[in-house]
C-alpha cells in the first residue's frame, strides 16, 4: 500500500498530494527501525521487478532509509547486485533514480567494491557524449565519477573502450587533480608504475593523452582535454626519481601555449602538420626532461605495442614518429641497436606500416646516422644470405612477397633518412647504391616478374627522394652507371610484342631519378640508353592490338594505362637527359629517325610524342644562354614538316606542335643574340606563327624557318625531301614536294649542290609519283631554276634531244610562275643572242636547238603572257635570229629535235630544228597576246619566207608590215603591237644595225625599215634615219639595198615625210635599172612619195619618173610588172585629185599601150593589177565608158576587154591617137619578151579590125604592113602564125574595100600617087611625120621602121623591088616620112578630158 501511495505523481500544487508522500516515506523509515529484516527484502524485490514506477519507488524508500541500515558485507553485496541487475535492465525512467542512488552509493565507498566497476563503466557509458541524455543526468554522472579514485578514473579515461566519454572522463580527473593540488594534495603519479597491472603505467598515460591530442578537435574538445589533463598531473615539486621536476617546469610553459594555439584556432584553419610537429618536440623536451633509459626502454615498448595493436591510421603514423622521436633521445647505444631491430620486425604488410617504420628510423638517424645504416645493413642480410634469412623459412608462396617487403622497408628507410638528413648520409651513399645492386644480383629468390617488379618499386622510392634533394647534385656516385646499365639490361629483357608488366616504366623512372646526379653519362651512353628506350617503347603493339591480346576489360583497360605511363615515363626520361646536357638535344631528335618514318602509324604517333615533347621542353626552358645547336636542322625541319602532312591526324597536330617549339628556340636564339650585340629585337613575331599556323601547312612552315637555315641545311633540307617523294602515302609525297617548292621560293638562291638536287629531282620525275606529288615537284624545280638559273637551265638543255615527258614537263612548267619564267627566258635569249653573234660555223650548234625546244614548251602554256611581253622584244628577236641560223645550216634529214603530242588517238607530231624554230616564233606572238600576228602569217605566207634562207628578211618584212598591201592599210606587227613595244623593238634593232653578225644586221636593218611604216617610230629616229637608209641602198648588196629602199617606202608614208624624200627621186629613178627586188622597192618608194606627196609637185615628180617608170609595166618580170602597174593606178588615183594638165595628160597616155599589152598576161594578178591601172587611167583621161569594163576585168575575158578597148579607141574618130597608139605598139614588136611581141600584134590586129583601112593611107598601110612583117621570121612558131593571120586580114580588110571601087579608080589613083597630084578622096594619115630628134627609145623604134620606110620610099620614086630591106643603124633620116614621133603629144579623141 505504501509503495502504491509513492508511486503516485505527486504535484506541488496539491498540499495533500505531497504531504501524503512525504507520509509515505516516514513511514518507511519507522518500519525500517522496526522490522529491518524484512522491509529490506522488500525494497530489493521491488527495485529487481519490470515496473519503472515500483523501481524508482523503491529507490526512493530505499535511500530515505538507507542511513538507518547497518552496511553489512552482505548487504553491500545484495545492494550492488540489485544494482547490476538495474543496470542490465537499463529502464530510461529509471536512470535518473538510479544515478541517485548510486552517487549515494559512492558516498558509502560501494564503488570501490569489485562489483563497482561494473556500475563505474554504466556511468561511463551514460556519460558518453549523447545528445538524447538529459543535462542533468551528465550532472549526476560526473559527481558519481568524481567519487573514483584519480589513478582508476585516469585509467579508465585511457582505456579504448572509453574514447567516446573520455572528454568527460578527462574533465572530471582534471578537476579532482586540481582540487587536490588546492588542498595542498599533489597528485603524484608515483603510484602509477608501483601498480602496473592495476592502473595505467606513465608511459601509457603519456603515450595515450599525446596520441589523443594528434586530432585535437575530435569530438570538440579531446586535444584541449588530453592537454590540460597532462597539465592537471604535473609534479611541480616531485622530487620522485622518475618523473622529476624539470618535466614540471616545462609543461608549465609549453602546455598553455599549445592550448592557446588551440583557442585561436579551429579544425578547418588549423595546420595539423605543425600541431603534429609541436607534439612530437613536446613529446621529445619531456623526454630529455626525464632523462631515464629504463623509464624509456619502457616508453618505447609501450609505443611498440601501442603501434602493433592500433588500426588508425594517422594515430599510427604519429606513433611510428613518437617512436623516433623517443628513441632518438635515449644515450644507449645498445638500448637504440635492440630497439631499431625491434621495429623492423615489426608488422609491415601495409604501405603505411612500411613508411612508418622508415619516418621512425630517419627521425632516429637524426641523432644516430651511423647505428641505423649499421642495422639496415644487417637486417639486409635476408635479402642475399640464404643461411640467415627467415624468408626462406616461410611458406614458399610468401617468400617472394616478405622478400620485396623487406627490400621494400630497407630502401624506404634508406629516402626517409636522405629526406631529413642534411647532408651526412651522402657520404655513405655510394655504398648503399652498391648494397643496392648486390640485393637483387646475389638475390636468394629466383628472379622472375615479380620480384623484378617488387625490387624495382622499392629501388624507385629511393631514387626518387634521392634525385629531389638539393646536396644530391654536390656528390659523386659512382655507382650510379652501373645501376644505369642494369636498368637498361632490364629494359632489353622486356618482350617487344607485349607491356605485360610494368618493369621498363618503373627501370626509366629509376634511371630518371639520376638525372643531373654526377658523373654525368658520355654521349656513347647517352646514345645507348635512348636506343634502348626507344626501340623498348616505341616498338611495342598498337594500343589496339594490345586491347585485343587482354582477357577481359579489366586488363585491356589496365594494359592501356600502362603503356600511356611508361610512354610518359620516355618523355620524361628524355627531359632529364636534356637537362643533363641541353647541347645535345639534336641528338636526341636524331634517334628517333627511325620511328619517324616508320610505315607504322603506331611507332610514328609514339616517336612524335617524343620528338614534340623534347623540343617542348627545351622552349620552355628558357634558358638559351646555352649552346644549344642545331647543326642538321634542314633534315630535322623537313622530318618535321612531312610528318605535319601525315596521314594520322593526332601525328600531324604533334608535329606542328614540334615545329612550333622548334622555331621559338630558334627565334629566342636568334633574339638572345641580337641582344649581345646591341642590335634592335624583334618582339612579337612568334606570335606570328603558332602550332595552328603550322598544323597541315608545309608552306608555313617552310617560309618560318628560312631565314635560319644555312646553306648547308637549306640544301640537305631538299635533298632528305627528295627522298620522300616517293613514299608510298599520297599525303606525305606531296608534302616532301611542297616543303621542296616552299624551300626553295624563299631560299633556292642559296642552294649549293644544284647539280645533285636537280639530277635527284629528275630521277624521281622518271618514277611513278603521285599526280599532284609530281605536279608540286615540278613547281619545286621551277622555282629552283627560277634563283638558280644559270645552273639548272644549262642541265636541263644538255639533255639529249628530242626530249622525254619529264623534261618536257619541266620546260612547261617554266613558262607558268612569271618570276620563273623572266629568268629562264632571260638565260635562253642570252644563250641565242650569245652564240648568233660570233661567226658562224659549219658544224650546227646543238645549244640553240634545245634553246628551240625548251622555249616551245614555255610558250604554249597559257600563263606566261605578263613575262613574255615584259621580254616580247628581245625575245623575239632571238628567236628570229636563230632561225635565219639554223635554216642555213645543214641539218640532217629526217632530224627530229621536239615531238608534240596530239590529241587521244593521234600520233605525235615531230620537228625538225628550223620547224621548232618556226614554231615558237608564232609561240611568242601568241604568248603576248598578238595572236592578230600569226594569223597574219598564216594568211600571207610569211611563215614560208621565213623558213627559206634566201627569203629569209623579205618573210621579217612581210610579217612587220607587208608593203605589197594598200598603203593606207597597217598590217603584221605593226598594226597588232602597240606602239610601246614597236619603239622597244627599235631600240633594240637600231643597236644592231651595224653588227658584226650578218644575220643580226639583216634582222634589225629589216625590222628597222619595216617598223617606220609607224608614224610614231619615223618621228622618233629624227635626221639619222634617212642617212642610214640611204647607206643601205648604196651598199652593193642587194639585199641591203631592198631593205633601205623598203625603209625609204615606208618613210613616205608620212606627212612630212614624202616632201622632204622629193629630192631623193632622180637617185631613186636610177635604181629602177636594178635586179627585180630592188627595182620593186624602187617602185614602191616613188610610189609612196607621190601618193603622199602634197601640191603640185607631185605632177612634176610623176612626169619626171614616167618614161623610168613605163618600160616596167611590161616588164618580163612578174613582180616587177605588177608593182609597177599597182603603184601606176595609185599614183595615177593621187594624180587625179589636182587636176592633171595637157604635160601630165601627155605622159599618162603613154602607159596606155603598155598595160592594154600586159592585159593579155596569163598571170591573173597582172591581169588584175592592169585592170586596176586601167580603171584609174580612164578616170583620169575622163574615159568614164571603159571604167567599168576594166574594174571588173578577169583572166576570162581580158581578150574581150582589150578588143572592146580598141574598138572604144577607132570609134573615137580620132585617127591621129589611133595611129600613135598603133606606133607606140611597134616597139613591142622587137621585145625580147615573145610576150610582148604576141600581145603587140594582137592589139594592133584588134585596132585594124575596127579601122576602115580603105580610108588609111597607103603609106600608113604599108608601114603598118612591114612592121608586123619584119615578124615572120619570128623564132615563136606561135607568132609567125599570128603575124601570117594578121597580115592576111590586113589585106582581107583592103581588099573588101577594093571589089567595089572600079579599076579606072585604082589606076587613076595609082597616076596620081606616081605623079603627085592630090586625090580628091584624101585618105587618112595614122601616123606623124618622124623628127630627127628623138630620145633613145624612139631612136630604135626609128632604126627598126627604117626598112618598111626605106621600101615605101623606093615604091614612090619608081625604084620598087622585090627584095627584103635590112633595118641598120644609119642616123639618116627621110624629110619626106610621115611616121610620127614620140615627142608629139597626141590629140585627144572622145569624150572631153575633166
Amino acid at each position: 500500500m505504501l509503495f502504491e501511495q509513492l508511486s503516485e505523481t505527486v504535484k506541488d500544487s496539491d498540499s495533500l498530494s505531497v504531504q501524503n508522500h512525504s507520509l509515505a516515506l516516514r513511514s518507511f523509515y519507522n518500519l525500517i527501525q522496526l522490522y529491518n529484516d524484512q522491509v529490506i527484502p522488500l525494497i530489493r524485490k521491488n527495485m529487481q521487478t519490470s515496473d519503472p514506477a515500483k523501481i524508482v519507488s523503491a529507490l526512493q524508500v530505499f535511500m530515505h532509509v538507507f542511513q538507518e541500515v547497518p552496511q553489512t558485507e552482505q548487504l553491500q553485496s545484495e545492494v550492488m547486485h540489485s544494482v547490476i541487475i538495474m543496470i542490465q535492465e537499463d529502464l530510461k525512467p529509471v536512470q535518473k533514480a538510479l544515478l541517485n542512488f548510486i552517487e549515494m552509493l559512492g558516498q558509502h565507498d560501494y564503488l570501490a567494491l569489485p562489483q563497482g566497476n561494473f556500475i563505474i563503466n554504466y556511468v561511463i557509458r551514460l556519460s558518453e557524449s549523447d545528445c538524447s541524455n538529459e543535462e542533468d543526468i551528465q550532472i549526476l554522472c560526473s559527481k558519481i565519477l568524481q567519487m573514483v579514485s584519480l589513478p582508476k578514473l585516469i585509467t579508465l579515461a585511457c582505456q579504448p573502450s572509453n574514447t567516446l566519454a573520455f572528454v568527460l572522463l578527462s574533465k572530471t580527473a582534471t578537476k579532482m587533480a586540481l582540487r587536490a593540488r588546492s588542498r595542498g594534495q599533489v597528485p603524484y603519479l608515483s603510484s602509477f608504475h608501483l601498480s602496473p597491472t592495476q592502473f595505467i603505467s606513465p608511459q601509457k598515460l603519456l603515450t595515450h593523452l599525446v596520441v589523443l591530442s594528434v586530432k585535437p578537435y575530435r569530438e570538440g574538445e579531446f586535444g584541449v582535454s588530453s592537454l590540460r589533463l597532462l597539465y592537471a598531473l604535473h609534479p611541480i615539486t616531485s622530487l620522485h626519481p622518475i618523473i622529476n621536476s624539470s618535466v614540471g617546469q616545462l609543461w608549465m610553459k609549453k602546455i598553455p601555449q599549445m592550448l592557446q594555439i588551440l583557442d585561436d584556432h579551429t579544425e578547418k584553419n588549423l595546420n595539423q602538420e605543425e600541431w603534429e610537429d609541436r607534439l612530437l618536440q613536446f613529446s621529445s623536451q619531456s623526454l630529455v626532461a626525464i632523462d631515464d633509459d629504463s623509464w624509456l626502454e619502457q616508453l618505447i615498448k609501450v609505443v611498440l605495442e601501442r603501434i602493433n595493436y592500433f588500426s588508425d591510421d594517422e594515430e599510427k603514423a604519429f606513433l611510428y614518429k613518437f617512436f623516433g622521436f623517443t628513441l632518438r633521445t635515449s644515450r644507449n647505444m645498445k638500448l637504440i641497436k635492440m630497439m631499431i631491430s625491434s621495429i623492423l620486425q615489426t608488422v609491415h604488410e601495409e604501405l603505411q606500416e612500411r613508411e612508418g617504420i622508415a619516418v621512425a628510423l630517419s627521425i632516429v638517424s637524426m641523432k644516430h646516422l651511423k647505428i641505423v645504416l649499421d642495422q639496415l645493413q644487417v637486417y639486409s642480410a635476408v635479402l642475399t644470405d640464404k643461411d640467415s634469412s627467415f624468408i626462406l623459412k616461410l611458406m614458399k608462396e610468401h617468400q617472394r612477397r616478405e622478400w620485396g617487403l623487406v627490400c621494400n622497408i630497407i630502401y624506404l628507410s634508406y629516402s626517409k633518412i636522405i629526406l631529413e638528413s642534411k647532408g651526412d648520409i651522402f657520404t655513405h651513399l655510394d655504398g648503399i647504391l652498391a648494397m643496392v645492386l648486390q640485393h637483387y644480383h646475389n638475390c636468394i629468390m629466383e628472379k622472375d616478374k615479380n620480384l623484378k617488379l617488387e625490387y624495382l618499386d622499392a629501388l624507385t622510392k629511393l631514387t626518387n627522394i634521392l634525385s629531389s634533394h638539393p646536396m644530391a647534385f654536390q656528390f659523386k656516385f659512382p655507382q650510379k652507371l652501373e645501376i644505369v646499365t642494369f636498368m637498361m639490361e632490364l629494359i632489353r629483357e622486356e618482350p617487344l610484342n607485349s607491356i605485360s608488366s610494368s618493369i621498363r616504366l618503373k627501370a626509366m623512372n629509376i634511371i630518371i631519378d639520376f638525372r643531373k646526379l654526377h658523373p654525368l653519362m658520355e654521349l656513347e651512353e647517352r646514345t645507348e640508353l635512348l636506343r634502348t628506350c626507344y626501340k623498348s617503347v616505341l616498338c611495342l603493339p598498337s594500343t589496339e592490338v594490345l586491347q585485343k591480346e587482354a582477357s577481359s576489360l579489366q586488363e585491356a583497360q589496365a594494359t592501356v594505362d600502362l603503356f600511356r605511363e611508361t610512354l610518359q615515363s620516355l618523355l620524361r626520361l628524355m627531359e632529364t637527359l636534356i637537362v643533363e646536357m641541353p647541347s645535345r638535344i639534336q641528338h636526341c631528335l636524331e634517334l628517333l629517325d627511325t620511328w619517324l618514318n616508320s610505315q607504322k602509324d603506331n611507332e610514328r604517333e609514339r616517336a612524335m610524342w617524343c620528338a614534340a615533347r623534347i623540343l617542348g621542353f627545351t622552349a620552355k626552358m628558357n634558358n638559351f644562354g646555352m649552346d644549344i645547336e642545331f647543326s642538321r636542322l634542314g633534315r630535322l625541319v623537313r622530318l618535321l614538316a612531312l610528318r605535319c602532312q601525315d596521314p594520322v591526324d593526332n601525328i600531324c597536330f604533334l608535329s606542328a606542335q614540334a615545329v612550333y617549339s622548334l622555331y621559338c628556340i630558334l627565334l629566342l636564339q636568334k633574339q638572345m643574340g641580337r641582344k649581345k650585340q646591341g642590335l634592335w629585337e624583334e618582339e612579337g613575331k612568334n606570335e606570328v606563327y603558332s602550332a595552328n599556323v603550322f598544323y597541315n601547312n608545309t608552306f608555313e612552315i617552310a617560309k618560318a624557318f628560312a631565314e635560319y637555315f644555312t646553306k648547308m641545311q637549306l640544301t640537305t633540307l631538299v635533298l632528305t625531301a627528295m627522298e620522300g617523294l616517293t613514299d608510298s602515302r599520297a599525303k606525305v609525297s606531296l608534302a616532301a614536294a611542297q616543303l621542296m617548292s616552299a624551300v626553295m621560293k624563299e631560299r633556292g638562291r642559296d642552294m649549293i649542290k644544284i647539280e645533285e638536287v636537280v639530277e635527284g629531282i629528275l630521277e624521281r620525275l622518271n618514277s611513278q609519283l603521285e599526280p599532284n606529288t609530281k605536279e608540286e615537284t615540278v613547281r619545286a624545280m621551277c622555282l629552283l631554276a627560277g634563283n638558280n638559273t644559270h645552273t639548272v637551265v644549262p642541265m636541263l638543255l644538255n639533255k639529249t634531244l628530242p626530249w622525254d615527258r619529264t623534261n618536257l614537263a619541266l620546260w612547261k612548267a617554266f613558262g607558268n610562275q612569271r618570276e620563273t619564267t623572266i629568268s629562264v627566258l632571260q638565260l635562253l635569249i642570252g644563250i641565242l643572242e650569245r652564240l648568233h653573234s660570233k661567226e658562224e660555223t659549219k658544224e650546227m650548234a646543238f645549244q640553240p636547238v634545245a634553246v628551240t625546244c625548251a622555249l616551245y614548251e614555255m610558250l604554249s602554256g597559257s600563263l606566261c603572257q605578263e613575262a613574255v611581253q615584259e621580254l616580247y622584244p628581245r625575245l623575239l628577236l632571238a628567236i628570229l635570229c636563230h632561225l635565219y641560223w639554223v635554216i642555213e645550216q645543214n641539218v640532217p634529214q629526217k632530224m627530229v629535235v621536239y615531238s608534240k603530242e596530239g590529241g587521244p588517238g593521234s600520233k605525235s607530231k615531230p620537228f625538225d630544228p628550223t620547224s621548232c624554230a618556226l614554231e615558237v616564233v608564232k609561240l611568242v606572238f601568241s604568248a603576248a597576246a598578238y595572236d592578230g600576228v600569226v594569223v597574219y602569217g598564216d594568211q600571207h605566207c610569211c611563215w614560208d619566207l621565213l623558213s627559206c634562207p634566201r627569203f629569209y628578211y623579205i618573210g621579217i618584212m612581210d610579217l612587220t608590215s607587208n608593203s605589197w598591201l594598200p598603203v593606207f592599210h597597217p598590217s603584221g606587227i605593226v598594226k597588232t603591237c602597240e606602239p610601246a613595244i614597236l619603239h622597244r623593238i627599235l631600240n633594240l634593232v637600231r643597236s644592231l644595225l651595224y653588227s658584226s653578225s650578218y644575220h643580226w644586221k639583216i634582222l634589225a636593218r629589216a625590222f628597222y625599215a619595216q617598223l617606220l611604216w609607224h608614224r610614231s617610230v619615223a618621228q622618233t629616229l629624227g635626221q639619222d634615219l634617212l642617212v642610214n637608209l640611204i647607206k643601205w641602198v648604196k651598199e652593193p648588196n642587194l639585199i641591203m639595198k631592198e631593205v633601205g629602199l623598203r625603209g625609204i617606202s615606208n618613210l613616205a608614208l608620212h606627212p612630212g615625210q614624202a616632201e622632204s624624200l622629193k629630192g631623193q627621186v632622180p637617185f631613186l629613178k636610177d635604181l629602177l635599172k636594178n635586179e627585180a627586188r630592188v627595182t620593186v622597192q624602187a617602185v614602191k618608194s616613188l610610189r609612196n612619195i607621190i601618193c603622199h606627196g602634197k601640191g603640185e609637185d607631185i605632177k612634176v615628180v610623176f612626169c619626171s619618173i614616167s618614161k623610168q617608170l613605163c618600160p616596167l609595166i611590161n616588164d618580163e618580170r612578174d613582180q616587177v610588172k605588177i608593182s609597177a602597174t599597182s603603184a601606176l593606178s595609185h599614183m595615177l588615183r593621187h594624180i587625179d585629185k589636182f587636176k592633171p594638165r595637157l604635160t601630165t595628160r601627155r605622159e599618162i597616155y603613154t602607159f596606155l599601150v603598155p598595160l592594154l599589152l600586159s592585159i593579155q598576161d596569163n598571170n591573173t594578178e597582172v591581169v588584175k593589177a592592169c585592170g586596176r591601172a586601167l580603171t584609174e587611167w580612164t578616170n583620169v583621161i575622163g574615159w568614164s565608158s571603159l571604167t567599168q569594163t576594166f574594174r571588173h576585168i578577169t583572166l576570162s575575158d581580158h581578150i574581150q576587154v582589150l578588143e572592146e578597148t580598141c574598138k572604144y579607141l577607132v570609134n573615137t574618130s580620132k585617127t591621129q591617137l589611133v595611129g600613135d597608139l598603133l606606133f607606140q605598139s611597134f616597139g613591142f614588136l622587137k621585145s625580147s619578151q615573145s610576150f610582148l611581141r604576141a600581145a603587140a600584134i594582137n592589139f594592133i590586129a584588134l585596132t585594124v579590125k575596127k579601122l576602115n583601112m580603105s580610108q588609111i593611107h597607103e603609106d600608113d598601110v604599108e608601114l603598118l604592113q612591114n612592121a608586123i612583117g619584119n615578124l615572120r621570121n619570128d623564132p615563136v612558131e606561135s607568132i609567125q602564125s599570128l603575124v601570117n593571120t594578121t597580115l592576111k586580114k590586113i589585106d582581107e580588110y583592103i581588099n573588101f574595100r577594093s571589089i567595089s571601087t572600079s579599076r579606072m579608080s585604082q589606076i587613076s589613083n595609082n597616076i596620081l600617087k606616081v605623079t603627085g597630084i592630090k586625090n580628091p578622096e584624101r585618105k587618112k594619115r595614122l601616123f606623124r611625120s618622124v623628127k630627127r630628134e628623138r630620145d633613145d627609145d624612139n631612136q630604135k623604134i626609128w632604126r627598126w621602121l627604117q626598112s618598111p620606110l626605106n621600101s615605101l620610099r623606093n615604091r614612090y620614086s619608081g625604084r620598087v623591088k622585090d627584095i627584103p630591106h635590112k633595118s641598120g643603124n644609119s642616123d639618116k633620116q627621110s624629110t619626106g616620112s610621115q611616121v610620127p614621133t614620140s615627142e608629139s603629144p597626141p590629140t585627144e579623141a572622145g569624150p572631153a578630158a575633166k
